[in-house]
């Protein structure tokens, strides 16, 4: 990785070979036949992974993300969950899990490493919203995942919680879901809220404090957020943490929507500078 040019604002050297590619991926979960996009970054490698998970239902794929880390050096990795976008197969929460889990160890395969100059020892997960949420299940439920980051990362447990609470809190919920289903399928709104109930407290993110204390976590709450409000998703997950505690936790709130409309740059930066000292030390 080039130390001295910005990845923000500078192309690299169009020199290096072999060139940077962005070669269209498939990868395989719960019989169905995952649809991916890899952006290679140019030179010999081998290259530190970077996989990225969108949320729900998909409108934010981070591509930004994906080339601006790949113009610092890191293989960046964007893919669709089963039964979302065209992908064959029904939509879920825990076949969001289970397609990241099947991704994130396809990736490190012998045969994918070696097409894509990848180093299988370095791989990352970072995710947006639901993907933050299952960014962080799987980096618990991975002890190889070096370094994970949770961007306006959704909690279900915790919503899950207030939902059996609170009635009419459950349907506005049913009702926010349902709205969302136009590019998925296999599933409705009050399918998704009993999905979310029954996960209950194993997939509160608090409680994946004792499997990540080993590794460096990046929490990014939003302050200007009604899908994902800091003081619920995004406060909560970080005193547990430091409680712990989880001794290499980094967390910022910025002033931001959900999506971080007006703070993507300072996103990338943040990714970033977390990744590049996390994940530079795996080199020795």
């Amino acid at each position: 990785m080039n130390a001295e040019a910005d990845p923000l604002v500078t192309d690299p050297s169009s020199d290096a070979i072999p060139p940077a590619r962005t070669p269209a991926v498939t990868f395989h979960s719960g019989g169905a036949t995952l649809l991916g996009v890899l952006h290679v970054p140019a030179g010999p490698g081998p290259h530190p992974v970077v996989v990225l998970l969108h949320g729900f239902p998909g409108n934010e794929r981070n591509f930004d993300l994906a080339q601006a880390l790949r113009r610092a050096g890191y293989a960046a990795l964007v893919f669709h969950y089963r039964g979302s976008w065209g992908v064959e197969g029904s939509w879920s929460w825990g076949h969001v899990l289970e397609d990241a889990a099947a991704v994130v160890a396809a990736v490190r395969r012998q045969g994918f490493v070696a097409a894509h100059r990848l180093d299988p020892s370095r791989v990352a997960v970072v995710g947006h919203s639901l993907g933050g949420f299952a960014a962080l299940m799987t980096a618990a439920a991975d002890p190889s995942i070096v370094a994970v980051a949770s961007v306006a990362g959704f909690d279900f447990g915790a919503v899950a919680a207030i939902c059996r609470a609170d009635p009419d809190v459950r349907a506005s919920y049913v009702e926010a879901f349902q709205d969302e289903l136009l590019p998925l399928r296999g599933t409705s709104g009050e399918l998704l809220v009993a999905e979310m109930e029954a996960g209950g407290e194993a997939w509160r993110l608090a409680g994946l404090a004792p499997r990540l204390a080993d590794r460096p976590v990046l929490l990014v709450g939003t302050g200007r957020d009604d899908v994902t409000p800091a003081p619920v998703h995004h406060q909560p997950v970080v005193d547990a943490y430091r409680a712990h505690p989880v001794p290499l936790l980094e967390q910022h709130v910025f002033p931001a929507d959900h999506a971080l409309s007006d703070h993507r740059v300072a996103l990338a930066r943040t990714v970033l500078d977390f990744l590049n000292r996390h994940m530079r030390k795996v080199d020795g």
